[in-house]
């Protein structure tokens, strides 16, 4: 292509035909054309193009977006204006200049001579995963369409997710001012990898037309450009303010579940003896949600691997309490009673090593459970969903114990937005289940009935939920389900009955207790 800057007739020609283009934006070419020896940083940009009137980052982005278009550059290839990240632009095209001086006289315009370009590609530095933490860059949104009062909304979601990321002690968030460097649709989250030193890019857009918005947001593998989750938010254009704190909601919690499952991946390809204290810590958690016998010990060891490393880290206490915890709540030691002190006095270093932590805290409420402490027990959820108010596991623990409690009506809103969160949980089917109980509470059969067994055929169900649907099934009136589903549970424990039950839903005094209790013994049990 052979395209000619005439600042003088002040237009953009194309082999010899003028190229229509806005004015502010011939202007930024001009600039970068004439300065071709140097960077041209944003704050020039804005003083020579819009006179020094304050202008949004997202204004100077399509400016430069709309210069690359016109000339038949792109963000991906940058062969004639390059971005230098955090600094300005600068034109790295060939200049061959008129006969008059470039401000008189026409300059054309050509990429660079290959060449004069790096023929190697920018080596791909690790990822700065500071001690070991997965590291996130949110990009800001981009928006399409007519704004008009919305426009705010694109850098509000993206530093509103910024924010609630950043409360998680286990991931390494990027800071605005960086990440919204990144301002251009055509960004390669490689590239800003390679820039930011991060493992991980959430990108997203926000569409507007006739009336209605779509936000799209996406997880990538900054490594290889991997997309890991994407899900896509639609509703009114008059509704966008209303959808943003419940979009916010979705994208952590999602995030929670996704960034952990892809480091265990990372994890399982490097040697056992390379294993840091992050890796260690995630192994652990992929065995821990396995939920039997072997896989806990398995987890717990590598929980202790991770301590070996670092004996204050709060992630790694917190998990292997975690496994006392299972221990003890699913009979896998045969007396419980030490391994529920355990998991209570690792959940108090948790949180004495990370009192910011909503996963230590979510493991001293589980521990207190466990010795009836119910309402002590939902005051840690409580400090757990403070510190992180998307974290569905917290919630959903408030809710079981809200229900053990017997406060049924809260209770199962809680495990509603918890599931609503988190659908693919690893804890997921405990959160059907407990809505079970939670419908028992209320008093609804029919429909505890129901999600007690879709809860019994979930991935990581064990014999409680087998048991929980087998009552839920008789309270309901359906005989040959609860048959089946109590001869499920004893297969898997042939000793259960309904004092190991109680002691690990250690239920109060309630209505729903005495149900539950006339049931199982009703059964045999």
């Amino acid at each position: 292509m052979d395209f000619e800057l005439d600042q003088a007739r002040f237009e953009l020609r194309k082999n010899g035909a003028r190229v229509h283009v806005q004015p502010q934006v011939l202007s930024l070419l001009i600039l970068l054309v004439g300065h071709s020896e140097r960077l041209v940083g944003k704050d020039e940009i804005i003083d020579k193009v819009w006179d020094g009137r304050i202008v949004s980052e997202s204004a100077v982005a399509a400016r430069i977006k709309a210069a690359r278009k016109a000339i038949g550059d792109d963000g991906s290839s940058q062969t004639l204006i390059r971005t230098i990240h955090g600094k300005g632009f600068r034109f790295v095209g060939a200049v061959e200049q008129g006969v008059q001086p470039f401000n008189a006289g026409p300059a054309r315009l050509q990429p660079i001579a290959q060449a004069a370009r790096p023929t190697a590609p920018i080596p791909h530095a690790p990822p700065d995963t500071r001690d070991g933490r997965p590291s996130i860059a949110v990009l800001p949104f981009a928006l399409a369409g007519e704004p008009g009062a919305h426009a705010i909304i694109a850098d509000a979601l993206s530093a509103d997710i910024i924010m609630d990321l950043s409360r998680l002690p286990w991931l390494f968030v990027i800071a605005r001012g960086s990440s919204f460097r990144f301002r251009d649709a055509d960004t390669d989250p490689v590239a800003v990898g390679r820039a930011l030193r991060i493992g991980y890019c959430l990108t997203g857009s926000i569409e507007l037309t006739d009336g209605r918005a779509v936000v799209s947001a996406a997880l990538v593998d900054a490594r290889d450009g991997g997309t890991l989750w994407a899900e896509t938010y639609r509703g009114a254009v008059s509704e966008l303010q209303e959808m943003r704190p419940d979009i916010e909601a979705h994208v952590v919690a999602a995030l929670e579940v996704y960034i952990p499952r892809n480091e265990v991946r990372i994890a399982r390809a490097r040697p056992a003896a390379e294993l840091d204290a992050w890796a260690s810590f995630h192994l652990g958690l992929d065995h821990m949600y396995r939920f039997t016998r072997a896989d806990n010990a398995r987890a717990a060891r590598l929980f202790e691997q991770s301590l070996d490393s670092d004996p204050y880290f709060s992630r790694a206490l917190g998990g292997l309490s975690f496994t006392h915890f299972q221990n003890a709540f699913l009979g896998f030691t045969p007396d419980p009673a030490p391994d529920r002190a355990a998991a209570q006095r690792l959940a108090h270093r948790a949180v004495e090593a990370d009192r910011t932590d909503p996963f230590a805290c979510f493991n001293l409420g589980r521990s207190l459970w466990l010795q009836g402490r119910l309402d002590e027990s939902i005051g840690w959820f409580d400090n757990s969903m403070r510190l992180s108010p998307s974290f569905a596991q917290g919630i959903y623990n408030r809710g079981l114990v809200g229900t053990m409690a017997g406060h049924g009506a809260r209770a199962d809103a809680d495990l509603a937005l918890a599931l609503e969160l988190s659908p693919l949980d690893p804890l997921a089917y405990a959160m059907v289940s407990s809505r079970a109980l939670a419908q028992v509470q209320l008093q609804d059969y029919e429909r505890a009935a129901d999600l007690g067994a879709r809860a019994a055929m979930m991935p990581g169900a064990h014999k409680h939920i087998a048991l929980i649907a087998a009552t839920t099934a008789h309270l309901a009136g359906r005989k040959v389900d609860a048959h089946h589903w109590l001869e499920q549970a004893r297969r898997a424990d042939p000793a259960l009955g309904a004092q190991q039950f109680f002691r690990s839903f250690p239920f109060a005094a309630t209505h729903a207790r005495d149900v539950i209790q006339r049931s199982l013994s009703t059964m045999g049990l």
